[in-house]
């Protein structure tokens, strides 16, 4: 059986997107993992299926797998993708899009041209939180040194779990090596993703290690936590343009609501077709 498929990236964190309602896909754990391969797949951060909704409080849902096969909660880069790819193929004519994700509910605000083309998203990512007892050890860890490592870290959940590291060089981290060994640290009982971050006047400069999938070009949940950790430690304002490996996504911590923003470009890539 071939499915179809279309491959996009929001600041270069790709993924490849299957609508379920057309093509099922029964072992996601497994298309993920051969599928996000760079030289025997198609090659890209993971899996995004695009379902109906589960219910009447969303408009889609979704669910996201990482390249090496295990379900994510939640991916701001990848709601910010489906935003756009609903919208341009006709699924939707709306554009206050709700979808369902494992975290909850996340609304897209989508910007169009005249031309009917979204040019950019916005996705309303919730109130993040500095603690859960599932995701960390203890009851919070904010700017402290992580057991048995000279970093010091800042807990952020935006829906999945996140440490922000702020370094004087972000380029200088060796992500390799230093990504693994945190992502499974002992205060993350199921991992986490790690980002490095530098403050800079311009705005903050991080790079990713994703939980599951590894370096990454771009993570918008990791994004959110950046500027969130950074607003929360007293180093930059609320709003902060944050600088990753593959673009620019500009983040605001509303100080009335609570809630976070994330905006940027959502681009294609290609289509395709691929056996299951």
């Amino acid at each position: 059986m071939k499915v179809h498929f279309t491959k996009m990236h929001g600041a270069g964190n790709d993924y490849i997107y299957v609508d379920t309602s057309l093509y099922p896909v029964p072992d996601p754990a497994a298309a993920a993992r051969a599928w996000s391969r760079p030289h025997t797949g198609v090659g890209s951060d993971g899996l995004v299926l695009i379902e109906p909704a589960p219910g009447p409080e969303a408009d889609f849902g979704m669910r996201i797998f990482n390249a090496d096969g295990s379900e994510g909660r939640m991916c701001g880069n990848a709601c910010r993708c489906i935003g756009k790819y609903l919208y341009e193929r006709g699924l939707t004519r709306k554009r206050q899009i709700r979808l369902a994700t494992l975290s909850g509910v996340v609304e897209l605000c989508l910007r169009t041209d005249a031309a009917g083309r979204v040019t950019s998203v916005t996705a309303d990512m919730g109130l993040p939180a500095f603690s859960d007892p599932a995701l960390l050890a203890v009851p919070s860890l904010v700017d402290e040194t992580l057991p048995g490592t000279s970093r010091r870290g800042t807990f952020v959940s935006m829906g999945n779990p996140h440490c922000v590291l702020f370094v004087d060089d972000a380029e200088a981290v060796d992500l390799a090596q230093e990504g693994p060994e945190l992502e499974r640290h002992l205060l993350f009982p199921q991992r986490c993703n790690i980002e490095f971050a530098e403050v800079r006047p311009d705005g903050i400069r991080a790079r990713v290690w994703e939980r599951g999938s590894g370096r990454t070009l771009a993570c918008g949940s990791g994004a959110c936590a950046v500027a969130v950790a950074a607003a929360r430690t007293g180093r930059a304002p609320r709003r902060s343009a944050v600088r990753m490996d593959g673009g620019t996504l500009e983040v605001d911590w509303n100080a009335d609501s609570g809630h976070v923003y994330l905006s940027g470009p959502a681009a294609y890539v290609f289509d395709g077709d691929i056996e299951l």
